[in-house]
């Protein structure tokens, strides 16, 4: 493969290395507006200054899930829009750290990068930013549209951008994200659905000395709600389901009368999310049928599993064979997590969507990239734009 100089040569480790330091110091929680929007400006500043592109800031109202929790906005850039082939690339600038969180700083550890959203993902649109300012130097770059797309939600489900991706779906022939690489580099084949649901279960009050017979102990209710939803693992094998919390109550002499349960999901194959939603109703018309109680159940799946296809082989396949090109003998492997691109291939997009850096932490305080996984990554995915645009032509 017969690939300029121009189109590796640049790629420049400690500007991304810098520019992820930067971005990851500003909070941007998924529940931060106002750091959302400090790092939405911050995005559209650096983008513009290294791609020269103009860019397109997207209001996205909230969904009815989201009422009253005001708009949020998305980031669009696009390059030669009529060309033949284009290609959507994206990711996520939320954490799930707010700024309340203890974890904030950023600092270097030997071969690592530490902090919140080094790896999950700033590190990854850092990546992407350098990839793409390769590809463009490069004299193939004229023959190969695309459209980044950077998003304030996906940590959350996407509630609010979902609409967006859905619309950029339709638009171009295959998506690259830039989700964090699995250990040792792998490549994502399949990943598995997502949903998130909270029960809120009323009770009676009543007082805990004189008359606890005539109270409805919420608390104890979300408890064996709890116990129950925890019993359906293993009754159907690609569903796991996860009680991920439980509170309620307030003052000790008092039957509880309100407690909530949330519970998250994951599936794999078709039914599964009619499965659970079967058993759940279930769970929850029998804590209805009791005397004192009722139940509020919302939630929906975000996130439908993202099985392999032959579109999304023929990809990995095509990313393996650059890897092997930079020394890289690249496998793949099946996740847990969910990502948007679960979404984008529902809707008929082939996407392979972990192109970011190494590293692991997640979601932890101990999060972390492998700095020299930079480079690696940003090249992979600057020669792989390379190939597509038909770079030996």
């Amino acid at each position: 493969m017969n690939f300029p100089d121009e189109l590796l040569s640049g790629i420049d480790t400690a500007a991304i290395e810098a520019r992820t330091v930067a971005w990851a110091e500003i909070n941007s929680g998924s529940e931060n507006p106002a750091g959302l929007d400090a790092m939405r400006a911050r995005l559209a500043a650096d983008f513009a200054a290294v791609l020269g592109v103009p860019t397109q800031a997207v209001v996205l109202p909230p969904p009815a899930s989201r009422e009253g929790k005001g708009e949020r906005c998305a980031l669009l850039f696009r390059v030669r829009p009529d060309a033949p082939r284009r290609v959507l690339l994206g990711g996520h600038f939320d954490t799930v750290f707010g700024p309340e969180h203890p974890f904030q700083q950023v600092r270097r550890d030997g071969p690592l990068l530490r902090g919140p959203g080094v790896v999950d993902m700033k590190g990854g649109l850092s990546v992407m930013l350098e990839a793409l300012a390769a590809f463009e130097r490069s004299p193939a770059a004229g023959r190969l549209g695309w459209t980044v797309c950077l998003n304030p939600d996906e940590e959350i489900g996407s509630p609010w951008s979902r609409p967006l991706w859905k619309q950029l779906a339709a638009g171009h022939e295959r998506g690259i994200l830039f989700e964090p690489a699995m250990p040792g580099g792998r490549l994502v084949r399949s990943r598995k659905g997502s949903g998130n649901f909270r029960a809120a279960i009323r009770g009676r009050a009543a007082h805990a000395g004189r008359d606890p017979h005539l109270g409805r102990n919420a608390v104890l209710a979300a408890a064996g709600l709890a116990a129950a939803f925890d019993a359906l693992n293993g009754q159907r094998e690609s569903v796991f389901v996860n009680v991920g919390r439980i509170h309620g109550g307030g003052a000790l002499n008092i039957v509880p009368d309100r407690a909530e349960l949330g519970v998250n999901v994951r599936t794999v194959r078709d039914g599964d999310e009619e499965w659970f939603a079967a058993r759940a109703a279930e769970l929850l018309a029998e804590l209805d049928s009791r005397d004192g109680f009722s139940a509020e159940w919302t939630g929906e799946f975000a996130s439908p599993p993202k099985p392999a296809t032959p579109q999304t082989e023929a990809m990995l396949a095509e990313i393996i064979a650059c890897g092997r090109h930079l020394g890289l003998e690249l496998e793949t492997g099946d996740s847990g997590g969910a990502s948007d691109g679960n979404k984008l291939q529902a809707w008929g997009l082939p996407v392979i969507d972990n192109l970011g850096p190494r590293g692991g932490g997640l979601h932890s305080e101990d999060e972390h990239a492998v700095v020299e996984s930079f480079a690696e990554r940003a090249r992979l995915t600057a020669l792989y734009l390379w190939t597509l645009a038909g770079g030996e032509k």
